[in-house]
């Protein structure tokens, strides 16, 4: 899967499995625009990136905001010359503090639909005319295998994981046509600040977690609930994404991949 000559952008790359996405993509060849709100950890990822000889440029985005996300796709075309892929994988929890809470309120409801859901959709409706008139694209959008199956707790951020899934499936039918490539990628579970805060959440409101570190509280998930018996790694993720990014997924479409250790066997 060779990506030399191509650009892609990663949203929320600057750390977790934004990071690991687009590393596994300048690893491959890529020239990547790392657009993330928190701008020193990704100025970090280009730096980490350029220094292995490959293409990379930080943008400043908001991916709740539409002008930012036109703005993200403006850089690509400035900096590159093309755009060839865009993975939106920016998300978030909940609202400051969900991770204190037993179950989501509104304002956890608001952020989770903002970023994992909107942020999709504004990034899609940012590259889509570009991607329409040159007859190409690959669009990966990341999802979670929480948007497989419903569980109380953190309703808010599976059901923002499951529109997320949708969403890829009415783009998919919709961009066909044009030569445009739309799917979405499942991670399982994988050790990264949300699950610091998943962690932190079960271990002070759940009483069969009490006195357990967020990572042991992880360890036992993974335990429990991967058949493989290993914790999924930003880096598998990266795996997956550089897979439907390339051509040799040119008749795949509409899809979600779990990237999960066998969680969910569909």
């Amino acid at each position: 899967m060779d990506f030399e000559g191509k650009t892609a952008i990663v949203t929320g790359a600057a750390r977790g499995i934004g990071r690991g996405i687009a590393l596994e993509l300048a690893r491959r060849g890529s020239n990547v625009i790392i657009a993330d709100i928190d701008e020193e950890p990704a100025r970090e990822v280009v730096a980490e990136i350029q220094a292995g000889g490959t293409g990379a440029n930080y943008c400043e985005t908001d991916v709740t905001q539409q002008w930012s996300t036109d703005d993200m796709v403006e850089a690509a075309l400035e900096g590159y010359g093309q755009l060839d892929v865009l993975v939106n994988n920016a998300g978030v929890g909940g609202a400051p503090g969900f991770a204190t809470r037993k179950t989501p309120n509104i304002d956890d409801w608001q952020a989770t639909f903002d970023v994992n859901v909107y942020g999709i959709v504004n990034g899609i409706q940012s590259v889509e005319k570009y991607m329409t008139d040159r007859g190409y694209g690959k669009i990966v959008n990341i999802a979670s295998v929480a948007g497989r199956l419903g569980r109380p707790g953190f309703a808010s951020y599976g059901a923002s994981k499951a529109a997320a899934i949708n969403v890829s499936q009415a783009w998919a039918f919709k961009l066909a046509p044009h030569g445009i490539n739309v799917n979405a990628v499942c991670p399982g579970l994988i050790w990264t600040p949300l699950w610091q805060s998943i962690g932190e959440w079960r271990s002070s409101m759940d009483e069969q977690h009490a006195g357990m570190t967020p990572r042991q509280v992880f360890e036992r998930a993974v335990s429990d609930a991967v058949p493989l018996g290993r914790e999924q790694t930003p880096e598998d993720v990266g795996n997956a994404v550089a897979f439907l990014a390339s051509d040799r997924a040119r008749s795949i479409t509409g899809q979600a991949l779990n990237v999960d250790g066998g969680i969910r066997m569909n």
